[in-house]
């Protein structure tokens, strides 16, 4: 397993990008509304990365990919593709995931969203699944190990009854969208990659409301919903090893534990 390390600079590069990313779920947020459709929101996004922000949506025909955001609704786990029949109602739960390229290096970042009113067993899925991620985030550091990071959030989730999606996971990033090392929601302490400083990568974790197990859409190739139709979630952020602990670079300002004013 080669893990590239990134220098100063290339770890500045990847905060612009990661701002970018961040500045964008900041952005749509609003526009999530009932009678909205996932193609509207792909639209508002793709302008907005493109004219605004001049940079690059790394979803956009990446191994075919469609669109250049990824919307994923109620039983959708990930990868939904923003679609015009995909209208947004009352209730709805949606994972909005965002990667930006900008001066050749990725950000990666997801959010979940609440449409209208929030209903009590999705407000609690979608908590949870963000405390997972925070759960996570807060183990990263020189010398610790992805077993720790997926151990943390796989104990958190199943102590709430819900269960961790295994057949996706986070991943390295940096001038490659996708690179090692792949980053576990599951796993035993102690175990796994040694972290690094300058190690880049996500945590996404996905959370079922019922069990873990997933089905592909075979006809899209894309879109991956859970088995039972029951809820998911999923929150994402792009995270660097410091010398000393992490630096979460996907931050929204919302976040003040974690945002790092420029």
């Amino acid at each position: 397993m080669t893990v590239s390390i990134k220098t100063p600079d290339e770890l500045e590069r990847m905060r612009v990008a990661c701002r970018l990313a961040a500045e964008v779920l900041e952005m749509i947020g609003p526009y999530v509304q009932p009678g909205v459709t996932t193609e509207e929101l792909d639209r508002i996004c793709h302008d907005y990365i493109v004219n605004v922000q001049k940079a690059i949506p790394a979803p956009l025909n990446y191994h075919g990919f469609p669109k250049s955001i990824c919307t994923s609704v109620n039983d959708v786990v990930c990868h939904g593709i923003p679609s015009e029949k995909r209208v947004l109602k009352d209730g709805d739960i949606i994972n909005i995931d965002i990667t930006v390229i900008k001066d050749e290096f990725h950000g990666d970042t997801s959010a979940m969203f609440h449409v209208g009113k929030p209903l009590p067993h999705a407000e609690r899925l979608v908590r949870v699944t963000q405390e997972c991620l925070y759960k996570g985030i807060e183990l990263v550091r020189p010398g610790a190990r992805l077993g720790d990071i997926g151990h943390v959030i796989q104990t958190h989730a199943e102590s709430n009854y819900y269960s961790v999606v295994r057949e996706y996971c986070g991943h390295g990033i940096g001038r490659v969208f996708h690179e090692e090392p792949q980053v576990l929601h599951y796993g035993t302490p102690g175990t796994g990659l040694e972290l690094r400083e300058g190690m880049v990568f996500t945590i996404e974790p996905m959370i079922n409301a019922g069990k873990r197990h997933v089905k592909l859409n075979r006809k899209d190739g894309w879109t991956v919903s859970t088995k039972d139709g029951r809820l998911s979630a999923q929150w994402e952020h792009t995270v660097a090893v410091t010398a000393d602990g992490y630096e979460v670079l996907t931050a929204r300002k919302e976040e003040t534990a974690y945002y790092r004013a420029s």
